[in-house]
């Protein structure tokens, strides 16, 4: 079956308290956004990437591309309104029947085990959710006060978020509902079942300076 990597990088960076959107800031002297697309590249070189960027960053990047001598080959589609909006408007590069991904632009640490064992699951059961338990004490909000909650039922839910492209491509005609936090949730909505797989701790979301800093210092150990 073909395989399909929609890699979405539709942040403005504003939590950096930088001008540079964040997929763009340089991770161990490359933009993130590099990093992230090597990495499904690296995993099969024959799967078709798809790049979803706003078309006020799409010249930016080729600029990048060409700075960087950046060669792997990937198409890019315009970022739409929502997560949800630029997801579909990615999904229009899928022709084929086949396994989907799709995947945070600025998670440039996913682990080749991660992508294969989603996409092996999404083969088997039409989906796979790559998530880790909580190792942290988790308390719920209850009016102006809040309760401790039992975490063993709770679970972090990272990306690549893996589907048959059928299924994906059907429940991708739904009408965008702000109860849409991933692409779970709009399979979820469509009446799809979902499978869960085991994530990496390494696989964190870029987001703050902080979160960029552990970046460095994780790049540098795993090139030593």
């Amino acid at each position: 079956m073909d395989k399909y990597a929609l890699i979405v990088a539709g942040g403005k960076g504003l939590r950096m308290g930088k001008e540079l959107p964040k997929q763009f800031l340089l991770l161990a002297g490359k933009p993130i956004l590099m990093h992230t697309l090597e990495q499904f590249y690296h995993y099969n070189v024959a799967m078709k990437l798809v790049l979803v960027l706003p078309l006020d960053h799409q010249d930016y990047w080729k600029e990048l591309c060409e700075t960087y001598q950046f060669t792997v080959p990937h198409q890019i589609a315009t970022g739409g309104e929502t997560r949800f909006h630029s997801v579909r408007n990615g999904l229009q590069w899928v022709t084929t029947k086949g396994i989907v991904a799709i995947h945070d632009g600025v998670r440039p640490f996913v682990s080749q085990q991660v992508i294969a064992r989603c996409f092996e699951q999404a083969e088997l059961s039409g989906s796979a959710i790559p998530v880790l338990p909580m190792i942290e004490s988790v308390r719920e909000y209850v009016g102006d006060g809040s309760i401790s909650v039992d975490r063993t039922h709770y679970c972090s839910v990272q990306t690549p978020q893996v589907f048959d492209s059928v299924q994906l491509l059907k429940a991708y005609e739904l009408p965008f509902s702000s109860q849409f936090t991933d692409d779970a949730s709009v399979l979820e909505a469509a009446g799809y079942s979902l499978t869960l797989v085991e994530g990496n701790r390494e696989n964190c979301k870029i987001t703050t300076p902080f979160d960029l800093l552990v970046g460095d210092c994780l790049l540098d150990q795993l090139n030593k």
